[in-house]
Formats: structure tokens, sequence, C-alpha cells
């Protein structure tokens, strides 16, 4: 049976939302406007947390953690901004990236607000918090782990490739991934967080460098598999050149599967809405293509997780999930249970 909260939703949801990159900050953006909405909503969500990748090391992200020995802050910040309460100039601020050719040139606004906080706490994960709190953030951000950690993959030719910049050229050809170091420490309150999950999320986001490498911290698969919440995987849009490529929307949810032992999906949310003729020739130019719109998922029952299929594109010229359709999805996952719950009861 799945968490007691489903059988009083007037309660509303505990939901904690796992992933990295572009994929997360756009599910959170979305999900944010039904958090504390109990009034006007007649789902709402009393307790948002986002557990985020932090196994970046490019761009200002991976300059600061090599730097300065410290997790890497970009998904994160992006994560704090897409909670943020309605104050456009904070977030305008947090997100803007510097010019030039001196050593600012390239770097985030709030990268190195973040970088200045953990110095001055001694505790990246301190500064997350305090980050979120000066950004009203509606919603708590939990790093996948405080440590330093490295991503790795042993590929199928026995090497060993090492940083994720360079694992998300070679995806095709890994035979496992792994953390250096592999004892790092996952967050108490993250695994707190989901303990208490009424609704879990993996996705969207990269396959192999911001989906898995949150569950690779020891404890944290072990803690979702554990968990009576609802588990919602969300297939990505478009492959991704050199990381998924030829991967179908089956094959993500295989693949992720493989690194969580024990870990039962519930439903997997797949986009069945064909982009554009003019985005799909961009997109082939680039070598990526669509998912989850050739027939390799569908409808039913895969894993012994139901697909639910929808139209999730968002109307901009980018292929980008739209994202209050895909929150309204996984809520909707979420009242499916709860229905099945009560009508079991």
């Amino acid at each position: 049976m799945k968490h007691h909260i489903f059988a009083e939703a007037s309660e509303g949801l505990n939901v904690v939302a796992i992933g990295g990159g572009n994929g997360l900050s756009t599910l959170l953006s979305g999900l944010k406007r039904y958090v504390g909405a109990k009034k006007t909503e007649p789902v709402w969500i009393r307790e948002l947390s986002a557990i985020v990748a932090v196994t970046d090391d490019g761009g200002s992200s991976g300059r600061l953690r090599d730097e300065l020995n410290m997790p890497p802050p970009g998904d994160i910040r992006n994560c704090m901004v897409a909670l943020s309460e309605d104050s456009a100039m904070l977030s305008r601020l947090f997100q803007h990236r510097f010019t030039g050719d001196g050593e600012l040139g390239g770097h985030n606004f709030g990268n190195l607000f973040l970088a200045a906080l953990a110095e001055i706490t001694g505790d990246f994960a301190e500064a997350v918090k305090l980050s979120s709190e000066i950004l009203a953030s509606k919603g708590h951000i939990f790093p996948a782990t405080g440590a330093d950690v490295r991503l790795a993959a042993e590929l199928t030719n026995g090497k060993t490739v090492r940083g994720e910049t360079k694992i998300s050229l070679v995806g095709p050809a890994i035979k496992r991934l792994f953390l250096e170091p592999a004892d790092c420490k996952p967050l108490p309150e993250a695994l707190a967080a989901i303990a208490r999950a009424d609704v879990i999320t993996i996705g969207p986001g990269s396959l192999f460098t911001s989906l898995i490498p949150p569950i690779l911290v020891p404890g944290v698969a072990a803690a979702i598999a554990s968990s009576r919440a609802t588990k919602i995987f969300i297939c990505n849009l478009m492959t991704q050149p050199g990381e998924t490529d030829g991967i179908s929307a089956r094959g993500h949810l295989e693949a992720f599967r493989k690194y969580a032992d024990g870990l039962n999906i519930d439903f997997v949310v797949v986009n069945d809405q064909p982009i554009s003729p003019a985005q799909a020739e961009k997109y082939a130019s680039l070598g990526a293509e669509q998912i989850g719109v050739h027939g390799s998922i569908s409808p039913g029952v895969v894993s012994n997780a139901e697909v639910v299929c929808g139209n999730l594109l968002d109307e901009g010229e980018m292929v980008r999930h739209d994202p209050a359709r895909l929150a309204d999805v996984v809520l909707l996952c979420a009242v499916e249970t709860a229905n099945t719950v009560a009508a079991s009861v």
C-alpha cells in the first residue's frame, strides 16, 4: 500500500524530485505553483524537495570545483531560481553570466554566490540552504552528496573514462558508471525527505550524467526502493548526441533500473506528440532524434510500470518539456494512485 497521505488528499503531498540539468529545473518550475495551493487546487503540495546531481565538471561549475574543491553549483543554482518566488530581478541576478576574457569571464553570479557562502559557512549544503532562503524558494534543495565527487565510467572495451563532460560523449559504450570516491555520503536531510515522500520523480534529464549519478550515492537508491511513495520516471524528449544515441524510451528506463536494484517504478511518463518538421531537421543535424513517438513504448504496462503518454511539449523553438503540462501529469499520477488505494480499502 502507498503512503497513508493518499487516503486523505486534502492533507497535501510531499514530493521529491531527483535529477539534474535543465530537466529538473523545468519540472520544479511547474510543480511550485501547487506548493501551498490548498485553497485553490484540488491537489496541492505540502512540501517540495529536489535532490540534485553534483557531478558536473564543465563551464563555470567545473572551474569552481577545480579551484575550490567544492561540489559544482550550476544545477543547484538553476533549481533555486526555478523554485524562487516571483522575484524577477533576483532570478536574473543569480542567472547572470559575466562576459569578457578575464578570470570572471564565463562565470555565473549565482555560482560565485554559492561558492562564497560555502567558504563562509564551511558547508556547501548549508550554503545551498541559505541561498534558497534569500531567493525565497518554494521548496528544499539538497545536493545528492556534500562531497566533491567525480563521475567515472568503465567502457565495454575495458577502458575507464573520468569526468561528466567526457562521459557524455561515450554513452553507448558505457559498461558501468561509478562515483569517485565511492564512499561519499548522502545528506541525512535528503534521506529524510525520501522517507516521508508521497511522490518521487526521476527525470527528465541526461540519463547517464543527471539521472543515474544521484542514485549512485550510497543509501539513496535503497531509500527510494524502501519508500512507499509513488515513483514516476519521466523520459527525455530527445536522444542526446554521444550520450544516448539510439536509446529508446524503454531503453532509458531499463538503463536506469540497472543501477537501482529493487526500485520499482509505478509510472513512466512519455511525450507522444511529434515535434515539428523544422525542429526534427534542426536536431537531426546535431545527431539527435525524438524519443517516445516510434512505438518503443506505448500506453500499457512496462516492467510493472504504467506508461502515461501525452503532449508534453513546450511551444517554443527549442524542444523542451512544458513545465505546467509536466507538473499536471505528475500530479495526475498521484491522484490515480490515491483513487486506487481508496478503492482497495
